[in-house]
């Protein structure tokens, strides 16, 4: 999933920075449960606002990638430099399968958050519950699982027409 939200960014022409986090592929570290992750997020942000001040910096996100966004955007915006634009995809919170449990920040301005109808890692009903309390707009694919199998071109178009937005 998040190789097709690369690629999808690159052919509509965005410039794509996609680290891998702690412990994933050949990267250094040790899995921090969203906490290094963020701050390795925060790093790489800081950097291109630094190499391209200019630059509008979208953050799109799926599953534990999208929690570890949610946690950078609203770090971000507390600093008072929001991200333009945030995107997160199938984020979890509170308990998911497995019985892993996910605190997600609620005050993530301005985020397009998209969510598969029949998500088995991350139940809908969790995802509404946090929206209410943070009055969030929530995106619903119909008949989508957690990987928006059969389902990639609505994702593709949803975060695409959000950052044309």
């Amino acid at each position: 999933m998040p190789h097709f939200l690369a690629r999808a960014l690159c052919d509509d022409g965005w410039l794509v920075a996609r680290p891998n986090f702690r412990s994933v592929g050949r990267s250094a570290g040790i899995h921090d449960a969203g906490i290094g992750e963020t701050d390795d997020v925060l790093h790489r942000h800081a950097s291109l606002r630094a190499a391209r001040p200019d630059m509008r910096i979208a953050l799109v996100g799926f599953s534990f990638g999208a929690f570890v966004l949610a946690q950078a955007v609203s770090r971000l915006a507390a600093s008072g430099d929001p991200a333009w634009r945030a995107c997160l995809a199938g984020m979890p919170w509170g308990e998911v399968e497995g019985g892993r449990r996910y605190d997600t920040p609620s005050d993530i301005p301005e985020a397009l958050v998209i969510h598969g109808e029949r998500d088995e890692r991350v139940p809908l009903a969790s995802v509404m519950e946090w929206a209410r309390s943070a009055q969030q707009t929530v995106a619903v694919v119909p008949d989508a699982d957690h990987f928006f199998t059969s389902k990639l071109p609505v994702l593709r178009r949803l975060v695409l027409g959000w950052l044309a937005g």
